[in-house]
């Protein structure tokens, strides 16, 4: 199996996303990619517990992706071996009537992690440039002071949104906020045919939904959504990472390999010291317990 580079996968200059595979294994069978997964999560799991007890940090871990790109299944396979409590999982849907009444970035800030913790966002704050973008008349349901038609939902409007975005991510970056941003990369031939799969096999039909067929057919504008966005917001503090996702197996290590790698570099990450008084009277803590046995 071949070492995985992860600064390959990292968005940094301009990119042109129908020029990055959507495929890569490794040379690896899909015995020897999960093998290694579960070491790679072991060592996050150790991470995550300095990190808890150290408490000066939180990790943002955004997934993006077209349907089926398989991200609840990362979730559950990445950070299974991690303490259940140090991972909180938010999958964001059409936003509620209260969410509408709020800004759209507000019911992200609410979900931010705590100092200590991981959060992962199952779709993010981008599907505001996303799913809006593909169909502008969303826009109209935010009630937005200066949108009355889907007219005024143009070049403008959009580079704000771009703005707003990235200055959400530097202030939360700026106070502790250790930010992962991860684009499940599926083609549209490997969508086709888990979506098939969804329709073939009983205990997978509950999944699917009609609407999956009607998006398909903008697959395009999202691709070029995609782009900009991954172009206007990929920055050092908050970088995209463009994660091949046509092997679900292979594309659950890079996403763990790229955390484990990236949070390593955070050398201050470390437990606390003990208070000296305590720490000089261990032996004693000791051996007042071992006696009550």
């Amino acid at each position: 199996m071949k070492d995985i580079d992860i600064t390959d996968y990292k968005v940094d200059g301009h990119i042109q996303l129908d020029q990055i595979p959507t495929i890569d294994d490794f040379n690896a069978d899909g015995k020897l990619l999960r093998k290694k997964l579960k070491t790679v999560s072991q060592e996050l799991s150790d991470f995550q517990n300095t990190l808890y007890a150290h408490g000066k940090y939180g990790v943002l871990i955004c997934l993006q992706g077209m349907d089926t790109a398989g991200k609840d299944s990362l979730i559950r396979e990445v950070f299974k071996e991690l303490n259940a409590r140090g991972v909180v999982v938010h999958s964001f849907k059409v936003p509620t009537k209260l969410e509408k009444r709020h800004d759209y970035l507000w019911r992200h800030y609410i979900a931010l992690p705590e100092r200590g913790k991981f959060s992962v966002f199952n779709r993010t704050h981008y599907e505001n440039v996303l799913v809006t973008k593909v169909h502008p008349e969303y826009i109209l349901g935010e009630n937005l002071p200066d949108v009355n038609t889907v007219e005024d939902v143009n070049d403008a409007f959009w580079e704000k949104r771009y703005r707003q975005i990235n200055d959400f991510e530097r202030h939360i970056s700026e106070n502790g906020t250790l930010i992962f941003k991860f684009f499940l990369h599926l083609s549209k031939e490997e969508q086709r045919q888990r979506l098939l799969r969804r329709l073939h096999l009983q205990e997978k039909n509950w999944k699917f939904s009609p609407a999956d067929i009607a998006e398909r057919q903008l697959w395009d504008s999202y691709q070029e959504c995609y782009q900009t966005a991954l172009n206007k917001t990929s920055k050092p503090h908050a970088p995209w990472y463009i994660v091949p996702a046509d092997n679900k197996k292979a594309a659950r290590l890079i996403v763990a390999t790229i955390l484990l790698e990236t949070l390593k570099k955070y050398k201050d990450v470390k437990e606390p010291e003990l208070d000296a008084e305590i720490k000089a009277n261990l032996e004693t803590y000791k051996q007042q317990l071992e006696k009550e046995a």
